[in-house]
């Protein structure tokens, strides 16, 4: 096969050799070529891989959004079988008591069997959830109604499952400039996922038989897209299968894939990675219960709990679940299945760009803006009917609500999982996060129709309100800034409480090489 040329080799050698660097025209500082990592054949390379990781997460997102469109079919009581409202009920939320499980299998699966197959065992539970549901007997009402709970079963384990091994993945084949865009394609896809079935619930709004079976052909299609995906180089150093190791990392830092390096560059990053990793598995390796003792482990553990429990006891998985029923009840006009896209929709456009946004306003920033924002959204949702003379308040409330979490509440929990906990404990703890705040999940989404029966919609929306703002609170407190920095600097960032200046990617390439 053809050497794969690369444009900076020549450069970055004769910087490496004492050559003095080029200054670009009309700068006053030395021009610095790109990291191979964030070059554009890499970027490619990164960028497809994780898509194709993420259909599998999408499929999550559709599972997670169905109960908005199959409320009214599966309901009416004039169809031969139906569901009892309690019995809907746990259609709506069992997916989200069974996800816990999923996130603890998580953390058991990404160590032992690795990102890829965790991928290909998340996507099969998928398979089999849309099979069952597409397939589901009508015979009788407690023979449809088991079968719905197995299939909502499935596809909870999946969406528990589906929150870490992707972001895992992206953190670990990507540079510390662009990891946030990557990380961020996870949420982006459970956006995507919920609008998507959104939409199909627009055109197909009495037959979730069909709905089923086009979700189980798309979920088919997002297992075979896992199959061209490398491992991650870090774990294959991991498990000491370095061969395999330098064939990754040089193929996600846009060379060719061989089992030797040879670019000064990407052999000094494999160095650096080999050493850490290596150092960590070659020393005796505690139980993962004895390692939340250490700093670097139940720090970041009880921020992204706490993170976890502000982002569900503010409404956003209520909001999701029951988007067309707010909306009716709400007074909004349009048609209530119209505003649900239009929640996916502006979910999915506020989530592209938070790449960029997270980047250049940092992680506290961001939250502190998302939580304050959902405070006042679901305060003027609350007090609608008081404030008459603002037309289609109840339908700006709720977009400006899904926007403004997007921008920080809803995202950042699953953003920073795979940037804070060590390499050593990062599966574990990756699963016992996830399946901590998918089980506050359930509960919220599980007792929001007894609440808003106890109390009235307006009192749910305002003990939502002040929830946000104390989510605030926790932020502007205890959250800490990642922006900018390696993984391993987050690490010693928690271990000894002091935060570091970030590095540039270019001066750490430097210093890595020397």
């Amino acid at each position: 096969m053809k050497e794969i040329k690369d444009e900076t080799a020549d450069e970055f050698q004769s910087l490496r050799n004492g050559a003095t660097p080029q200054v670009v025209s009309g700068m006053d500082r030395p021009y610095k070529a790109k990291p191979l990592g964030e070059q554009t054949r890499a970027l490619r390379r990164q960028g497809i891989m994780v898509i194709f990781g993420n259909l599998g997460v999408m499929s999550t997102g559709l599972g997670l959004g169905l109960p908005t469109i199959t409320n009214g079919p599966m309901k009416d009581t004039t169809a031969p079988v139906y569901l009892t409202d309690s019995q809907f009920s746990w259609f709506a939320s069992l997916n989200l008591f069974a996800a816990p499980f999923g996130g603890l299998l998580s953390g058991l699966l990404l160590d032992k069997l690795g990102r890829k197959n965790t991928m290909y065992v998340l996507n099969v539970l998928g398979l089999i959830s849309w099979i069952l549901m597409a397939f589901t007997s009508q015979a009788t009402q407690d023979s449809m109604f088991i079968q719905l709970m197995v299939s909502r079963f499935f596809i909870g384990v999946a969406s528990g499952l589906a929150s870490a091994p992707v972001g895992v993945y992206s953190a670990e084949i990507s540079t510390p400039k662009i990891r946030g865009r990557l990380i961020l394609g996870t949420s982006i896809s459970v956006a995507a996922g919920i609008t998507m079935i959104y939409i199909l619930g627009y055109f197909i709004r009495d037959d979730w038989h069909l709905i089923a079976m086009i979700c189980c052909a798309f979920q088919i299609i997002a297992l075979i897209c896992v199959i061209p995906m490398p491992e991650s180089p870090n774990w294959l150093i991991s498990k000491s299968r370095l061969p395999e190791a330098r064939q990754s990392l040089n193929y996600f830092r846009g060379l060719e894939k061989k089992p030797v390096i040879t670019h000064p560059e990407v052999l000094a990053e494999f160095n650096i990675l080999q050493k850490n990793i290596q150092l960590g598995v070659g020393e005796k390796k505690p139980p993962f219960v004895k390692s939340l003792r250490l700093p670097e482990v139940y720090k970041p553990l009880l921020i992204l709990m706490g993170l976890f429990t502000f982002q569900q006891v503010t409404g956003i998985f209520v909001i999701i679940v029951y988007a067309v029923q707010i909306a009716m009840e709400a007074g909004v006009t349009i048609d209530p299945f119209m505003c649900a896209i239009m929640i996916g929709v502006a979910r999915v456009i506020t989530t592209c760009p938070l790449g960029y946004v997270l980047e250049k306003w940092g992680r506290r920033r961001s939250g502190l803006i998302s939580a304050l924002g959902m405070g006042v959204c679901m305060a003027l949702l609350a007090l609608h009917k008081h404030l008459k003379v603002i037309p289609y308040l109840p339908v700006i409330a709720i977009v400006s609500f899904i926007i403004l979490s997007t921008l920080g509440l809803y995202t950042l929990p699953f953003f920073m999982i795979s940037e804070v906990f060590p390499q050593n404990v990062r599966g574990p703890a990756s699963g016992l996060t996830v399946a901590y705040g998918t089980f506050v999940s359930f509960i919220c989404t599980k007792t929001y129709p007894s609440m808003k029966d106890a109390i009235g919609g307006e009192y749910c929306y305002m003990v939502y309100g002040l929830l946000s703002f104390l989510g605030a609170a926790f932020i502007y407190a205890f959250l800490p800034e990642t922006r900018g920095r390696t993984l391993l600097e987050i690490e010693e960032q928690f271990r000894s409480g002091k935060s570091k200046r970030p590095v540039d990617p270019v001066e750490m390439q430097e210093i890595m090489v020397k």
